[in-house]
């Protein structure tokens, strides 16, 4: 027959007692009443089998019983309450491990003056950060949050997602592959060669054959651009380094920006944000406010 376990609670009023040789001034401490802990100690002794306390008018002792079970839980008592009021989340202050994941773009480009203005703010908080263009499970692989891009806005009632702000993109091609082949009549036209995000080609609704190289990863699609090797859609933060280094130019078509997108933070919504993923998501937000993805 299993035994039932003793109501920890019990056994820290117990300890209260025991240290302060009164009742009263236990109550006190843990703020309850007086007979609260009279009933506690009762049943604490009832279920022990044993009396723990000798009472008299003036003061109470430990019986032999009382002192070694005092002996054995005290100490165990005082390091669960260290362990848990030492708890990162709990301190005034953002401490502790965020994990996050963002796409490889955003991470390079926009994460790295985040995390360098928090780390100074906030000395105490560490990072580990994933730099992946798939999508994980936060909960499953132990994210406290992540950065995730899409042509329209992602929702998991699991999940609270706050939109980061518009990804504006744009086509782009090297001055030399212009040169060569001259510049397109209109977006996705059939005799130029094209290198698309996954994204792209869904919101102009075209095949897979419509380009010349599919590609997920912006920075991929970027470099090909630079070697000429074909028109690409990318967004302008992304682009906006190597057109002011000369190395690709904006090329435009029809419309000139093409909407691709948003950027969203997701982070678990049960429970209390903790206060590293609370610094980190004002602080993003409050900074592309200022410089805006678009």
């Amino acid at each position: 027959m299993a035994e039932t376990p003793i109501d920890y609670q019990l056994l820290a009023i117990f300890v209260a007692v025991a240290e302060l040789s009164s009742f009263s001034k236990a109550a006190r401490k843990l703020g309850i009443g007086k007979g609260t802990v009279s009933r506690a100690i009762a049943r604490l002794e009832a279920e022990v089998g044993a009396e723990l306390l000798h009472r008299t008018t003036h003061e109470v002792a430990l019986s032999t019983a009382g002192q070694t079970l005092y002996e054995r839980t005290a100490p165990h008592l005082t390091a669960l309450q260290e362990a848990v009021l030492q708890l990162p989340e709990r301190a005034e202050q953002p401490s502790g491990e965020l994990r996050l994941t963002a796409p490889s773009d955003f991470g390079a480009i926009v994460l790295p003056e985040i995390l360098g203005e928090l780390a100074r703010r906030y000395p105490e908080m560490s990072y580990d950060v994933r730099l992946t263009n798939e999508r994980v499970d936060l909960v499953a692989q132990g994210f406290d949050l992540a950065i995730r891009a899409g042509p329209s806005a992602m929702k998991d009632s699991t999940l609270t997602v706050r939109r980061l702000g518009a990804v504006v993109s744009a086509l782009y091609a090297a001055p030399s592959y212009l040169a060569r082949r001259g510049r397109p009549k209109q977006p996705h036209d059939s005799g130029h060669d094209w290198i698309l995000h996954p994204f792209a080609l869904a919101a102009w609704k075209l095949k897979r054959q419509a380009a010349k190289f599919v590609c997920d990863d912006f920075f991929v699609i970027r470099e090909l651009v630079r070697q000429g090797a074909g028109i690409g859609v990318l967004p302008s933060f992304v682009a906006d380094a190597y057109v002011r280094e000369g190395w690709i130019e904006s090329v435009q078509v029809g419309k000139p920006t093409l909407a691709a997108g948003s950027y969203v933070m997701l982070y678990p919504s049960r429970g209390q944000v903790p206060r590293k993923v609370a610094a980190f998501r004002d602080h993003l937000i409050q900074r592309l406010k200022k410089t805006p993805l678009g």
